[in-house]
C-alpha cells in the first residue's frame, strides 16, 4: 500500500506536449520563416549585424551571471528598443524576404514566365550578337549570387530585350561589368565578378569570358557571353566555357537540357547571326 499523501512519480516522457498534426503544421511553418531569413542574409553585411547582436546578448547573460549590475542595467534599459533597430536596420532585407516570398515557385515563376525569360534573353543575346555589342548575362540558380549583386546597381526589373540591350548599350552608365538575373527580373547590372585565375585561359580569353568562367566555378550559375570583338555567344558553366554556340544550344542551357562540350581545337563552330526577325546560323 502507498504511504498516504505519496504518489508515484509520473515518467517523464508524459508530461511532454503531444505532437499534434497543428503543432506540426506549426513547426513547419516556423522553421520555413527561419529558412527564409538565413536564405537571405547568407552572404551579406547583415549577417555580422546579426553576430553584433549576439554577442551583445552574451555580454548581457555573462553580466547577470556575473552580477555586474551596471553593465546588466544599461543592457536591460536598451532591450525595448531592440526591435525598432532591427526593423531599421533591416528594412531592406524585409522587403528583398517579403518578394522573395511573392516571387516564389509557390506564387511566382511559372512555366510561362520561364518561357517568356528565356524568349527575351534569346532576343537580347540576338540583337547584341548582331551589333557587336559586348554583354555578360549570369543567370542565378540554386546557389545564392547575393555577395555579387551587392557590388552592382540594383534594378529589380522584369527580364525584358529592351531591358538588356539598353544596360549593355556602348556609353550607357551600366555597360561595364555583369548583368544578374534571378527568376524572371534583373537583380542588377554592373556587378564584379571574380575572373579565372587559370594562366593558359588569362592569354587566350578577354576579361567577360574569364569573368564567366570564375562565377561559374564557385557555383551552378549560368553564363553568358557576347564578344565585342565577332559578335559571337559563348556559354559557360560549371568553370567550363562552349564557344561559338547557336540560339538552339543556348535555349537548351536555358531550359537545363544541355551541358558544357568542348568543341576540337581545330574546328569552326558556326557564327551567330540575327537576319530580320528570324535567327540564322552564318559558316
Amino acid at each position: 500500500m502507498p504511504t498516504p499523501g505519496f504518489f508515484p512519480a509520473e515518467e517523464p516522457w508524459t508530461e511532454l506536449p503531444r505532437l499534434t498534426p497543428s503543432a506540426l503544421v506549426d513547426i513547419l511553418c516556423v522553421a520555413f520563416l527561419v529558412y527564409q531569413v538565413l536564405v537571405i542574409i547568407r552572404g551579406r553585411r547583415a549577417a555580422q549585424i546579426l553576430l553584433g547582436f549576439g554577442v551583445i546578448g552574451l555580454v548581457y547573460a555573462a553580466a547577470v551571471y556575473l552580477r555586474l549590475e551596471l553593465l546588466r542595467t544599461v543592457l536591460a534599459a536598451l532591450a525595448p528598443y531592440t526591435p525598432f533597430a532591427l526593423i531599421v536596420i533591416f528594412q531592406a532585407e524585409i522587403r528583398r524576404m517579403l518578394a522573395r516570398l511573392g516571387r516564389s515557385r509557390l506564387t511566382g515563376f511559372s512555366e510561362l514566365e520561364r518561357r517568356e525569360t528565356t524568349e527575351e534573353i534569346l532576343l537580347a543575346l540576338g540583337q547584341l550578337s548582331t551589333q557587336r555589342i559586348g554583354a555578360l548575362i549570369v543567370i542565378e540558380r540554386n546557389t545564392g549570387l547575393r555577395t555579387f549583386i551587392e557590388s552592382g546597381v540594383s534594378i529589380d526589373g522584369r527580364v525584358s530585350r529592351d531591358l538588356l540591350c539598353s544596360i549593355f548599350h556602348p556609353g550607357a552608365a551600366l555597360h561595364d561589368g555583369a548583368v544578374i538575373i534571378q527568376g524572371p527580373r534583373v537583380a542588377a547590372a554592373a556587378c564584379f565578378l571574380p575572373l579565372s585565375t587559370d594562366p593558359a585561359r588569362a592569354r587566350e580569353l578577354g576579361t567577360r569570358h574569364r569573368a564567366a568562367i570564375g562565377v561559374t566555378e564557385d557555383s551552378d550559375a549560368l553564363a553568358l557571353v557576347v564578344s565585342e570583338e565577332s559578335g559571337r555567344i559563348s556559354v559557360a558553366e560549371r568553370g567550363e566555357i562552349e564557344r561559338d554556340v547557336t540560339a538552339a544550344r543556348v535555349e537548351e542551357f536555358l531550359n537545363g537540357r544541355a551541358s558544357i562540350k568542348l568543341p576540337p581545337e581545330h574546328s569552326a563552330p558556326p557564327l551567330l547571326r540575327e537576319s530580320g526577325s528570324q535567327t540564322s546560323l552564318q559558316p
